[in-house]
């Protein structure tokens, strides 16, 4: 079994939704130890006093005593790394401040998602981009760096993509989302505007699911990533689902593709996660359901090994001819879109040595 050294960590935005959830993972981790909650307004407050706690199970109780801390770069001393579930609208100067101090912060904000010298990750596609980081340091001057992570909705969907794109060199991918509410954070979508509705716009959400999929599935090299030519149509819909980001897939291909072949193509992908069976890697990434009727969000969102963590493809089916594909794909929005890809990312740069 591989030696970890144990990993300190900490986390900004650490009462919003998507920080809860580190909360909600984290505690059983095996080497990381989440030692610094910080915030803003729940600032010196113990966080099980300033945090609106949305998941049935028990909040751990060690975290329940943490005292939040301002989201200032001296408040993290002594950790190897930060989390940042923080806003984007604020995330663009506080990420650079605690990165520019020599941490080293993987993030879920948009922010930094796009800029060229910040790694996109979701580990079991594209490992190799966190060189970047060594190219980010060097240009910018910094003493640590940022690593991102993508878009809830384009995770599962590039996840999906790139078995196809490698083995049949999809070209095309056209894609209508329904998206869990809590992919719109906490409050979210006021009650009136969701129930018995289907909101059929999502601000800026079609651009970012196009763009960080081509980002993510580009290639390295000369320390730049080119990204993948797939030509991309998204259309995104909010749903009356609290998790659970569902989405059909329509794509065309450079050559004649069956179902079946597909379906065993999707069903045997692995990446480097699995090769070093990081803690929080499924041992299988895409799970493949042949029954008429699934996915389904309340059946399947926490499907895997590791619970909400596979993304599961099902209805895979021709689409107008023998070069088009049609199938459903689920993946869990918070989990592996938002704080378990970010886990697995540290998982990764603590395996090759980032942290050090």
């Amino acid at each position: 079994m591989t030696k970890h050294r144990e990993v300190k960590a900490a986390l900004l935005g650490a009462t919003g939704a998507v920080g809860q959830r580190y909360i909600n993972m984290l505690p059983k981790h095996p080497y990381l130890h989440l030692e610094v909650l910080m915030g803003g307004e729940s600032a010196g407050k113990k966080y099980g006093q300033a945090v609106h706690w949305l998941f049935p199970d028990a909040m751990d109780s060690a975290m329940a005593e943490k005292v939040v801390k301002q989201a200032r770069p001296e408040s993290a001393k002594g950790c190897d790394i930060v989390f940042s579930a923080l806003p984007s609208e604020v995330a663009a100067e506080v990420e650079s401040k605690f990165a520019e101090a020599g941490f080293i912060v993987v993030s879920e904000a948009s922010a930094h998602r796009m800029d060229s010298d910040v790694p996109l990750m979701i580990p079991e596609i594209n490992a190799e981009h966190l060189r970047l980081l060594e190219t980010q340091k060097r240009k910018r001057g910094w003493k640590g760096a940022i690593a991102t992570t993508p878009n809830c909705t384009g995770t599962g969907l590039s996840m999906v993509l790139k078995p196809l794109i490698d083995e049949y060199q999809a070209e095309k991918a056209i894609v209508t989302t329904m998206q869990a509410l809590s992919g719109a954070g906490f409050p979210g979508v006021p009650s009136l505007s969701i129930q018995e509705n289907v909101i059929p716009y999502i601000k800026n959400e079609e651009e970012k699911v196009a763009a960080e999929a081509k980002k993510i599935l580009g290639t390295f090299k000369d320390g730049v990533i080119k990204p993948s030519p797939i030509e991309m149509g998204i259309s995104c819909n909010r749903v009356a689902v609290i998790d659970g980001h569902m989405e059909t897939l329509y794509a065309e291909f450079g050559m004649d593709i069956s179902p079946e072949d597909a379906e065993r193509t999707l069903a045997r992908f692995r990446g480097e996660p699995q090769t070093l069976k990081l803690p929080t890697a499924p041992d299988q990434p895409i799970i493949v359901r042949r029954e008429n009727d699934r996915p389904q969000p309340r059946l399947d969102r926490m499907a895997g090994s590791v619970p909400g963590m596979s993304v599961v493809v099902g209805r895979v089916r021709n689409g107008i001819d023998a070069r088009s594909l049609q199938l459903t794909l689920l993946s869990h929005n918070t989990i592996r879109g938002a704080a378990g890809t970010a886990i697995l990312t540290a998982e990764l740069m603590e395996r090759e040595g980032y942290l050090e």
